[in-house]
């Protein structure tokens, strides 16, 4: 049973790769949820869209993010440890999709407070049904924090 809220859910993706972006996009709004899914592609950008400034000073906090590692200038192990450390942002849930499957990347997520660590498959199939998890348990079956 889906369990619809009743106002969108915001969820910011932190992703630098074009075509994975646009295949989490494209899943999200094929979803029954409602979501309001803001796309950066730098960790500098994250970190501006959750403080609300430059281009982003109408951000909506978001009540779930997105975040893949192996970003340009500021990484995502960076962000994690920032936004975990923040006292008005660490208790958004932050899922990493990464492709690196490296147990050190694992652990270092992990132990910055990530909440999940998901391994991005290379196969695109693999892929769309990954997101399509995602989706359905952090929308359907997890109660996010309301802010």
């Amino acid at each position: 049973m889906i369990v619809q809220t009743l106002r969108p859910i915001t969820i910011l993706l932190v992703e630098d790769a074009l075509s994975d972006a646009h295949l989490i996009v494209r899943e999200f709004q094929r979803s029954s949820f409602e979501t309001e899914l803001h796309w950066v592609e730098t960790g500098e950008a994250a970190m501006q869209f959750l403080h609300q400034q430059g281009n982003h000073r109408n951000a909506k906090r978001p009540d779930l993010i997105l975040l893949d590692l192996n970003l340009p200038g500021l990484n995502g192990q960076e962000v994690l440890e920032q936004v975990k450390q923040h006292p008005d942002l660490k208790q958004i849930p932050i899922v990493i999709l990464s492709t690196s499957p490296d147990p050190q990347d694992i652990r270092q997520s992990y132990s910055l407070n990530a909440n999940t660590y998901v391994t991005k498959p290379v196969e695109v199939h693999q892929f769309v049904q990954v997101v399509q998890q995602i989706i359905e348990f952090w929308l359907a079956a997890a109660s996010l924090p309301v802010h």
